[in-house]
């Protein structure tokens, strides 16, 4: 579904290089807003996600934890075996 929505460019500069980065892409210049846009979206997605990922990491820090690169290490190992199934340590 479209939807319609006019901007308003207050920064003659930043319309005309966007116009200019639209002829130079071979793209309509409503599809470089939209990805700006989606990018925009995402980053602050990231940002929120910030203090859970430190909490994550600080809980990791006090109660202990594996390497990433050591249990891959081990599945890898499991696969070349060929062990059908393998237990876990758990972490």
């Amino acid at each position: 579904m479209k939807r319609k929505m006019t901007v308003v460019f207050h920064d003659e500069d930043l319309y005309t290089q966007l116009k200019i980065e639209a002829v130079k892409s071979h793209r309509p210049a409503c599809d470089i807003v939209a990805e700006a846009v989606r990018e925009w979206l995402e980053s602050r997605e990231d940002s929120e996600l910030l203090p859970a990922i430190e909490a994550a990491r600080a809980e990791w820090r006090e109660k202990g934890g594996r390497p990433w690169a050591e249990v891959e290490q081990e599945l890898e190992e499991a696969v070349r075996s060929g062990e059908g199934t393998t237990e876990l340590t758990h972490v």
